[in-house]
């Protein structure tokens, strides 16, 4: 007599139990897709479409290729891709070197660590709404804190956002100051975990305090390194915040970026369609960032 096979002689209990880790998975698969893969779809979908709003409902209609050729002839997007791409250049190399400096001292000081951590890390707890409207006031050409000090120096004031030459970098400093702490944290966590015997090793060695650093202690801590230049890459190419609360893309375009400009086709052209296809754009750009910094992370361990 044939005997049965080994699947028919499975109990359901034995064959739940083998597949468990799929169905625990399953519920958090099935949120990922609802909140992430469905929106992202949705985009897909609007981006060929153009949206009209008639009769208390959105009507959806096909659009081919007529988004893809506004993006090609939009000069105001183009604009607004140069002006971000020279705040992420400015603001995270500013913020990269000056978390990692701050987290190199922070690593060798213990007297008192408690306190100036606590301060160094203040910015980032501040509302982003709270920040613009600060340094707004601080920017003011009348009573702002910054001219009455130049004006207490006998130097001349300046119009910090009305002018095109400085109203980028006065965004630029105030995003410096607010993200800072958050480069100073994931540094210095890094830096806190190297092992003690390979530095101690390199001082027995002979190496100076520049060899440590650059041959020793910069290999070790670039894993972290690189993943703080991702975040804060990603976090600084979709700025909104600061843009829109100190200048709202003014003077002019000086400071016009993409999420400003998204969401003023958005919210204020009504075009959501070609929005949409913007921010499908905004996404790949992200993503390619995204894909260099991993392979440049992973290329250095």
């Amino acid at each position: 007599m044939q005997q049965p096979d080994t699947a028919s002689r499975r109990s359901p209990l034995a064959w739940l139990d083998s597949t468990f880790q799929y169905w625990a998975l399953a519920p958090a698969v099935l949120l990922f897709a609802v909140l992430t893969l469905y929106p992202v779809a949705n985009l897909l979908r609007m981006s060929v479409s153009t949206i009209d709003f008639a009769k208390g409902e959105f009507v959806w209609t096909f659009a081919g290729a007529k988004n893809l050729l506004t993006l090609a002839d939009d000069w105001l997007f183009r604009i607004a891709l140069r002006n971000t791409l020279s705040f992420v250049a400015a603001a995270v190399v500013l913020e990269m070197v000056l978390g990692f400096l701050l987290a190199l001292v922070a690593s060798q000081v213990t007297a008192g660590s408690g306190v100036y951590r606590t301060i160094l890390v203040i910015p980032i707890l501040v509302p982003a709404v709270a920040i613009g409207c600060m340094w707004k006031l601080m920017y003011n050409y009348e009573f702002g804190i910054i001219n009455q000090i130049l004006t207490a120096l006998r130097l001349p004031g300046q119009a910090w956002l009305a002018d095109v030459n400085m109203a980028m970098p006065a965004v630029i400093l105030v995003d410096v100051w607010h993200w800072v702490p958050f480069v100073f944290l994931i540094l210095l966590a890094g830096l806190e975990s190297l092992p003690v015997e390979v530095l101690e090793a390199a001082s027995v060695d002979g190496a100076n305090g520049w060899q440590r650093l650059w041959h020793v202690i910069m290999p070790l801590v670039w894993p972290t390194f690189s993943v703080a230049l991702m975040f804060r890459t990603i976090f600084a190419f979709k700025v909104f915040d600061e843009v829109f609360l100190l200048t709202s893309g003014g003077p002019g375009t000086s400071t016009e970026v993409v999420s400003l400009y998204i969401y003023q086709v958005f919210f204020s052209e009504n075009r959501m369609g070609y929005g949409a296809l913007l921010s499908i754009v905004t996404i790949a750009i992200i993503s390619l960032f995204v894909i260099v910094y991993r392979r440049t992370g992973r290329s250095e361990v």
